[in-house]
């Protein structure tokens, strides 16, 4: 069984889907909006809240420092803008203590090693490794020190990278979630069969992280064996920032997570059985019983009766 413990669950074969409610940077700044996030997600009943943590002069090219740029707090040079963006260590405090008044998971994704210092410090319960990182040779390093568990995200890679940073990694504290990295994500490009060939691959759970618009895409990544799924969340996808129209808003949330318990339902164990619930409409419709199941080899035979 492919199986990661993560804080309290397993996440694995044979587990309830684990449902993580991205709010990345779709809080705009703003530790209120926050808040209400974290609460969208626990009234959906979502496992668990992902925030982002980056270092603005580690994460930022040179080139791009200066750029100028629109904002809700007006123009502003593309390096102060990541600043307004990211929370001081009493404002994570407050948040993590808002997901523990709710009963609800938070773990984070960090951008740089900086940043995994920053959030280790509030011991979290595992780390996503974005998609933009899966190449970053140090920060993979600097993840795999800190001993807990690691989604791996696996947008913009080849499978050839996405090997090698297994390799780095390890396969024993790892689940990998298949992505693409285009916000929001034509569906064309989602290849969701690649959580097939995820799991044939490598030797650990795989999980979906989902960039594009609407839910029953989601749904079929949870029948291909995903046993995560990440969405990013909103109050509403017109909201400024580049992430909001590849969200999903808090109605549409609570469908995804009672789909998703639904078809876990729904999908049984694969044994053939004749439900009680049959038996009336059984003993209504079929007109004779004339078949007799042989002992053969091959099971499920069926044949007529001598």
């Amino acid at each position: 069984m492919r199986t990661l413990t993560f804080g309290q669950r397993v996440i694995g074969d044979g587990r309830p889907t684990y449902v993580v409610a991205e709010i990345g940077i779709n809080h705009n700044g703003s530790l209120d909006i926050a808040r209400r996030l974290i609460d969208v997600a626990a009234n959906a009943k979502c496992d668990a809240v992902k925030l982002q943590k980056r270092t603005p002069e580690l994460c930022v090219p040179p080139h791009q420092r200066g750029q100028m740029r629109e904002t809700p707090w007006g123009v502003m040079s593309y390096l102060e803008y990541r600043h307004r963006m990211e929370f001081s260590v009493d404002e994570y405090q407050l948040l993590i203590e808002h997901c523990h008044s709710r009963s609800i998971d938070w773990f984070a994704s960090c951008w740089d090693e900086s940043s995994v210092d920053f959030i280790e410090w509030f011991q979290p319960i595992g780390y996503k490794i974005p998609s933009a990182s899966l190449t970053d040779v140090a920060l993979l390093r600097r993840f795999r020190q800190t001993g807990r568990p690691l989604i791996l995200s696996t947008g913009m890679s080849t499978m050839a990278q996405i090997e090698a940073a297994v390799d780095l990694l390890g396969s024993d504290n790892l689940l990998i979630a298949h992505a693409t990295s285009t916000y929001p994500c034509p569906f064309s490009e989602l290849n969701l069969r690649m959580i097939e060939t995820i799991r044939s691959r490598f030797d650990c759970p795989v999980g979906y992280s989902g960039h594009e618009v609407g839910l029953p895409t989601t749904l079929a990544a949870v029948c291909l064996g995903a046993s995560l799924i990440e969405r990013h969340i909103t109050l509403d996808r017109a909201m400024w920032g580049t992430d909001q129209a590849a969200s999903v808003e808090p109605r549409g949330l609570e469908r995804l997570v009672q789909y998703i318990r639904d078809v876990e339902t729904a999908m049984g164990d694969g044994v053939k059985t004749v439900y009680e619930s049959e038996r009336a409409v059984m003993q209504k419709l079929r007109r004779t019983d004339q078949l007799a199941v042989t002992s053969s080899p091959h099971a499920n035979i069926l044949q007529h009766a001598s």
